[in-house]
């Protein structure tokens, strides 16, 4: 039988979702494969303490800022096994399927996730439109990697040390693989929830594009932003769909927004902080 993964799950202020989703993990994995490692990080709420009262296989370790890159690095300290899981703590996914992805990681280095899906359940019409025409574009069709999700294989991991200070571990992690060594696997997939009204997505969307500025500014040596498609390409394909004429007018007018948002703190990256939408965060 393979061997153990682990899991590293950063949270800040993540009470009501983190025992949710650790239970999932640990009904999922009948051979107990998963090592669990939560980053509990400069929480102000009972995360650590509901993290521990879910089961003895959670091992939980507290960081005193609130810093999902601290976490990040503090977790891979703690952690034992490899392949290795980096999950956001709001993500719904299985045990099956975060090891089904570690299973089909080759030898030589590699990162992998199953195939993303957005739950815009009691998000705005305005909202659910951006997700339309957004699953047209050139990220969404591809090897899509990341998006609170990845597991990356040992040999992988071995190609950075410390997590940088960030905003985009996941745009970062992503940077380092060729396309051909990353997996978005068929058959299984994660769950994001969409932020419910425009503002919130607009907020994230803005953390995305400063995200991808800071990493074009301070890490040169890696390859651009690979969601950075065509927009002629994505207009052809609208242009083909008539019912996503509409919903393109918004989703092309809160990128523009997002990006001018993004403009007004590059090089005060430390600004964005955590900066998640609140809205999404449900028991």
């Amino acid at each position: 039988m393979p061997g153990a993964v682990s899991v590293v799950i950063p949270a800040h202020n993540e009470a009501t979702v983190i025992g949710g989703i650790l239970r999932r993990l640990l009904d999922t994995d009948p051979d107990g494969r998963l090592e669990l490692v939560v980053a509990a990080n400069g929480c102000t709420d009972d995360t650590a303490a509901v993290a521990r009262s879910v089961s003895p296989r959670v091992h939980v370790v507290e960081v005193e800022t609130a810093s999902k890159i601290d976490a990040l690095n503090a977790g891979d300290a703690a952690a034992a096994a490899f392949p290795r899981v980096y999950l956001d703590a709001d993500v719904l996914v299985t045990g099956q399927g975060l090891l089904a992805v570690a299973d089909a990681l080759t030898d030589p280095p590699s990162i992998g996730a199953p195939r993303l899906v957005v739950d815009v359940t009691g998000a705005s019409i305005w909202v659910r439109w951006q997700y339309g025409v957004w699953a047209l574009t050139d990220y969404r069709t591809a090897n899509m990697v990341g998006s609170g999700v990845y597991v990356v294989s040992a040999a992988g991991r071995g190609r950075f040390e410390a997590f940088p200070a960030v905003i985009a571990d996941d745009g970062y992690a992503l940077r380092l693989f060729a396309p051909h060594e990353r997996i978005s696997l068929e058959g299984h997939t994660f769950t994001i929830r969409a932020p419910r009204t425009l503002r919130a997505f607009i907020r994230r969307q803005a953390r995305i594009y400063a995200g991808n500025d800071q990493l074009a500014a301070e890490h040169p040596e890696l390859p651009g932003d690979p969601g950075s498609g065509s927009s002629s390409q994505l207009l052809r394909r609208i242009a083909a769909r008539p019912a996503l004429w509409l919903p393109a007018i918004p989703y092309f007018a809160a990128r523009i927004i997002a990006r001018r948002r993004a403009r007004r703190v590059r090089g005060d990256w430390e600004s964005q902080g955590w900066n998640r939408d609140d809205s999404t965060r449900t028991g």
